[in-house]
């Protein structure tokens, strides 16, 4: 049986506690074969890079690389998050470019290939995570790496014109055709990535899904939309209606409904945007004036970048302009909240909720979409609001579906869902659960895994 390696940025280390379920799927992958996993050890050397940790647990090995304060600011704050991130968002107006983060970013990049060539086997297969990452397998194969290479970009693909926007797009990019096998979220992304093959890699689509290079390297790709564990979520939440908070948040509603949203502090998340779209709301829907709570979870992410805190004194502002709008002596309309909660807490919190407000601007996935659903009381669900953009949207078709810079549409959506009926939402429910329960997180990384040995 080929060994599993597991290459990401982050790696989720035996010692330290990791709830998020990606690093349990992952981790699950790992036990069934025994493997490795390779990434940055989270370690910051105020002067070099280079240093390797190892563990063991198990038949699971670690291995994990310190990197120095400037290249850990130059390739991961830089270059990773500061230029690929809001290009793969369809932000180009946000992308700060400079040959400086880049170069930090190749150079990490080949620090990696250096560490983690000498422990690959023939035999490996090797499963390579998110934009980070991209040049890693061209990098491997220049060391002398034969063994099958797989990518997953767990973010968006954007259009192959916003891509060459970005200069020397064609050399970052051409490091994708040394995978054998490169996974995407969704079917567009798919074909957004097929577009930039064919107009600007030189490259050739042979069928949807089969590529060859412009040096007549073949490669498969496809669509593998990342899921969740939906029984563990399902039980959590049952299980949360107990919990001191959850009893807290239910007893502060006194008896009026919830909207909640839960998303990182990020500018792809719409959240400007849903502020406004709730705001509307309240003035369209006048006859609900009080019937309603909306709680907003956003830990703050990336606090140390400018757009981020602009980002956090925007919403700040216009939490506090709704509440003096519309709040009444007995009821504040709006509840924003930046800190995090145990994962247990929030799918209670889910579990309350009437109303899920998942609108970003541009998703790869969004997985508090499938938690919200999964969360939910079967006798008595709530009512998924769901971004178009937003990769979930291509599975979860009982949610209502919305453009997020369309307010009055958001806000109509919003009164439809605490004014629906429970029939209705019992029936959008079902046909979203059944969903998520045959395409949980498991049967994500089986296929994908299956997909790369084939490949």
């Amino acid at each position: 049986m080929s060994r599993l390696v597991i290459v990401s940025n982050r790696v989720a280390l035996p010692d330290k506690a990791s709830s998020g379920g990606l690093a349990v799927a992952l981790q699950a992958a790992l036990e069934e074969t025994g493997g490795l996993w390779f990434g940055w050890s989270g370690r910051i050397d105020e002067e070099t890079s280079g240093n390797v940790r190892e563990q063991q647990a198990g038949d699971i090995q670690y291995v994990t690389v310190d990197l120095s304060r400037r290249d850990h600011d130059d390739y991961y704050n830089g270059f990773a998050n500061r230029t690929l991130w809001p290009l793969l968002h369809f932000r180009v107006d946000l992308v700060d470019y400079s040959r400086e983060t880049y170069a930090a970013y190749r150079r990490v990049n080949a620090l990696f290939a250096d560490t983690l060539a000498p422990l690959l086997r023939d035999d490996d297969l090797v499963w390579i995570h998110d934009y980070h990452l991209i040049p890693l397998a061209q990098l491997l194969r220049q060391r002398g790496i034969k063994c099958r290479l797989g990518f997953f970009l767990h973010v968006p693909m954007p259009s192959s014109d916003l891509l060459a926007a970005l200069p020397d797009h064609n050399r970052l990019f051409e490091g994708l055709s040394s995978y054998d096998l490169i996974g995407f979220q969704t079917e567009r992304d798919l074909e957004r990535f097929q577009d930039y093959v064919r107009l600007f890699g030189r490259g050739e689509v042979i069928e949807s899904g089969v590529l060859a290079t412009a040096k007549g390297h073949r490669l498969r790709a496809g669509a593998f939309p990342i899921s969740i564990d939906t029984a563990r979520i399902a039980e959590q939440a049952a299980n949360a209606v107990g919990k001191a908070s959850v009893k807290r948040l239910a007893d502060s509603l006194s008896g009026r409904l919830l909207a909640i949203g839960v998303d990182r502090l990020d500018y792809s998340k719409g959240l400007p945007e849903r502020f406004r779209a709730f705001g509307c709301y309240l003035e369209r829907h006048w006859e609900q004036l009080g019937r309603l709570t909306f709680l907003q979870i956003a830990p703050v992410s990336r606090g140390e970048v400018a757009e981020y805190q602009a980002l956090r004194e925007q919403l700040e502002r216009l939490s506090g302009h709704i509440n003096g709008e519309h709040a009444q002596p007995d009821w504040t309309p709006m509840r924003y909240v930046n800190r995090n909660f145990p994962h247990a807490s929030l799918t209670g919190f889910y579990r309350l909720a009437r109303v899920g407000l998942v609108t970003p601007l541009r998703d790869g996935m969004n997985l508090v979409a499938k938690e919200f659903v999964a969360a939910q009381d079967a006798d008595d669900p709530g009512v998924l609001v769901l971004s178009s953009f937003a990769g979930a949207a291509r599975e979860l078709d009982g949610a209502l579906l919305v453009n997020p810079y369309d307010l009055e549409g958001v806000a109509d959506a919003i009164a439809m869902a605490a004014e629906m009926p429970m029939d209705e939402r019992r029936e959008r429910w079902s046909s979203m659960m059944a969903r998520l329960r045959t395409h949980d997180i498991t049967a994500w990384r089986r296929g994908f895994i299956e997909a790369l040995k084939a490949a």
